[in-house]
């Protein structure tokens, strides 16, 4: 069979596309809906209908998943629309340069994994604040823990939003603002429902079969653009050369700029700074992530936790090798024009990869394909609104409003609020960035996540002398400084891909503010804990150092 499609000359093979509007929108719609209904149907049965009593069942799924299991989970949280359409988006209109988001996203767990995974779950309950809140002062930590935890949840957000309505768009084989804001409006309220109904286990489910089904339709494409180049990645490469070299010429690139590095970094001294700051952002983010982190609370031990994460690795890396390919598929099947801005196809860049899969199989494979993706996206949403709402509920109104004193079922109820307004922000959130390409968008959340998140964590699991003082500059420093680097870049405006590009108030020329808000995250985290007159409880620092290391006592953790 592979050498029959090996023999099979390229061009013939490949079907006719029109890639404003793929395909059948009937067949595509019809796939999709199911994909939705079963979807929806898995959440109901494993999250066990409406029915979560407690916190820990509505937060953490029972802790009832294996190391194997919650890193299925992982995978499937952590391979978002950026992993998907973000990256083979990027690497079709910038070759080399786009697959560094690849590196970077899988570099990061190396980070995640030494550091913080076994022990966040030894002394945690739900949430950042939890392990922060053991050794410092409780109130004015879970209050910034909380806050900075949104911040990064809104943008990641961002991403997932502005994907849907352009995957979705492409499917009914619309486009224009209005109706791209439409799908994304419809794709919020969806999320709202799954996570109302299935909670953390029915989420975890989904984010379960969804990293399966992802992992194996992207493995299918991979392979059959293998098969039509004769397994030969230097083909497929040659060919994108002779695709794109006039195209480059005319815009002063090399003839074979799309296979060099530099094509996106390798402009003036900014562009360089720009590509620093986002491999800091890339590699220093996924142990900051807040809803990666509370996939650790959903296994019973550490060692779980470490499998988890050894699991995730595996997956990940294995996903990351078909993005390369895939997006490469993309370059050559499509002219550059394709993906310009004013080209006319939903989503842009964005859906280079369903757009591989209409040329190679059609209608069939693109509705599959995109209702895959779109699986992918209403999982890690739902992933996203879980982490805020437990992050409202559980650290702002059950141990900062009450004081940890809550009726049975109160904090679940405020945390299901909580999704509500986080699904109506994301909505306005993302209808505002549906132009930006969402591998990008996501590096900002990592961005902040890596300056306001993790020198706090990092921090307080190492370091005996930390205190107070030194988290809460580090936290409200870092996100602070990151978000103004973001308002005022060309990512916001003066620019015509920015969110608003008529308005013109970037004075700052970095597009990702890491390489400045990274290194002043943990600087002021060093400051504030120098300049703090007396130390936090001793007492409490040993009991976390035992805890940390030998998880004696996680399964009491406190919420003080």
């Amino acid at each position: 069979m592979i050498r029959l499609m090996a023999a099979i000359p390229a061009d013939l093979a490949l079907v006719d596309v029109n890639p404003a509007s793929p395909g059948k929108p009937a067949i595509n719609i019809t796939i999709f809906l199911a994909f939705v209904v079963v979807t929806l149907f898995i959440v109901i049965r494993g999250g066990g209908g409406s029915k979560h009593s407690s916190g820990e069942e509505f937060f953490a799924g029972g802790r009832s998943f294996s190391g194997a299991q919650n890193g299925l989970a992982i995978s499937g949280d952590y391979l978002s629309a950026a992993s998907f359409l973000g990256i083979v988006g990027a690497i079709a209109t910038a070759g080399y340069d786009g697959f560094l988001y690849s590196v970077g996203f899988l570099v990061a767990w190396i980070v995640a994994l030494l550091l913080v995974a076994e022990l966040m779950r030894n002394t945690g309950k739900f949430t950042m604040a939890d392990v922060l809140a053991f050794r410092l002062r409780a109130r004015p930590v879970r209050v910034a823990a909380a806050i900075t935890t949104l911040a990064v949840t809104f943008f990641y957000l961002l991403a997932q939003m502005a994907g849907a309505g352009g995957l979705v768009s492409l499917l009914l084989g619309i486009n224009g603002s209005g109706s791209q804001s439409l799908v994304i409006a419809l794709v919020g309220l969806l999320m709202i429902v799954y996570v109302l109904i299935g909670g953390m286990k029915g989420t975890t489910w989904v984010q379960m079969i969804k990293a399966v089904l992802l992992i194996a339709g992207a493995a299918v494409t991979t392979i059959w653009v293998l098969a039509l180049n004769g397994f030969d990645l230097s083909e497929l490469l040659g060919r994108v050369v002779d695709r794109t070299s006039d195209f480059m010429a005319a815009h002063g690139q090399a003839p074979d700029a799309m296979v060099k590095p530099g094509l996106k970094y390798g402009g003036d001294n900014w562009a360089k700074v720009d590509f620093l700051s986002l491999g800091l952002a890339l590699v220093l983010g996924t142990a900051g992530l807040p809803h990666v982190l509370m996939r650790f609370y959903t296994v019973p031990t550490a060692k779980e936790a470490r499998k988890s994460v050894v699991w995730s690795i595996f997956l990940i890396g294995l996903f990351y090798v078909f993005t390369l390919v895939l997006g490469y598929a993309a370059a050559y099947l499509y002219p550059p024009e394709t993906w310009d801005k004013s080209s006319g196809v939903p989503g842009g860049s964005n859906a280079a990869a369903p757009l591989v899969a209409a040329k190679l199989g059609g209608s069939l494979m693109l509705g599959i394909m995109a209702a895959v993706a779109f699986a992918t996206i209403l999982a890690v949403v739902a992933g996203l609104a879980i982490t805020a709402a437990t992050s409202f509920s559980h650290d702002i109104y059950t141990n900062v409003i009450k004081k940890g004193r809550v009726k049975p079922g109160a904090e679940v109820r405020v945390a299901k609020a909580t999704v509500i307004v986080t699904g109506l922000i994301a909505i306005a959130g993302g209808i505002a960035a549906k132009d930006q390409n969402i591998a990008f968008l996501v590096s900002l959340a990592f961005a902040v996540a890596a300056s306001a998140n993790l020198p706090t964590i990092v921090f307080s699991l190492y370091w005996k002398r930390f205190t107070t003082r030194g988290a809460l500059w580090s936290m409200y420093g870092g996100m602070t400084s990151a978000l103004l680097i973001i308002v005022f870049s060309p990512v916001v405006s003066g620019d015509e891909t920015a969110m608003f590009p008529g308005a013109d108030f970037a004075f700052i020329p970095l597009s990702n503010p890491g390489i400045v808000s990274i290194p002043l995250g943990f600087a002021l985290a060093i400051l504030g804990t120098f300049l703090s007159r007396t130390k936090d409880s001793p007492a409490k620092e040993a009991e976390m150092d035992v805890r940390a290391l030998t998880g004696l006592g996680a399964e009491k953790a406190t919420s003080h």
